[in-house]
């Protein structure tokens, strides 16, 4: 099955390549519809929190431990909601690709704590994020969700 941007697809659908990364990823936003983003130390792309699932992870536990361990944020499982997975060119590897098992998580207004290997984080809105590099997935298929569920 050929992967589109944007379009939901079932959990395992396809192989996981050495050229493919298989990620957890948040769409994290506040009780005033802004988006948390997230950029790497030496990266200047801002993108969804989440990581690498590690072998014997579910997708959902891998999230809940790179939110823990990137920005100090411990919700329980039964706070995030399936969204979908998505692929898309990968932002700080080229020649790679993403495959992002995605979640949705509202949290309270705040700034989570930078940790490990997060240099920033920040909110923004997703109509006009502001003068800021985006990962190709966050602008293509993760930003449109969030403008569309919150119906803008």
């Amino acid at each position: 099955m050929d992967r589109q941007v944007g379009r939901r697809h079932h959990r395992g659908a396809a192989a996981v390549t050495d050229r493919v990364i298989h990620v957890a990823a948040a769409l994290v936003v506040d009780d005033a519809g802004r988006a948390l983003m997230v950029r790497k130390h030496g990266t200047t792309m801002f993108m969804q929190p989440g990581g690498k699932i590690e072998a014997g992870e579910s997708p959902l536990e891998a999230l809940r431990r790179e939110l823990d361990e990137e920005l100090g944020l411990r919700p329980p499982a039964d706070a995030f909601s399936w969204v979908g997975t998505f692929e898309e060119d990968a932002a700080n590897e080229p020649g790679h690709r993403v495959l992002a098992e995605v979640y949705a998580l509202t949290v309270q207004r705040g700034v989570p704590a930078p940790a490990a290997e997060i240099a920033e984080s920040r909110w923004v809105d997703p109509d006009d994020p502001g003068d800021i590099d985006l990962a190709p997935l966050s602008t293509r298929a993760l930003l449109p969700i969030v403008r569309a569920r919150s119906g803008r």
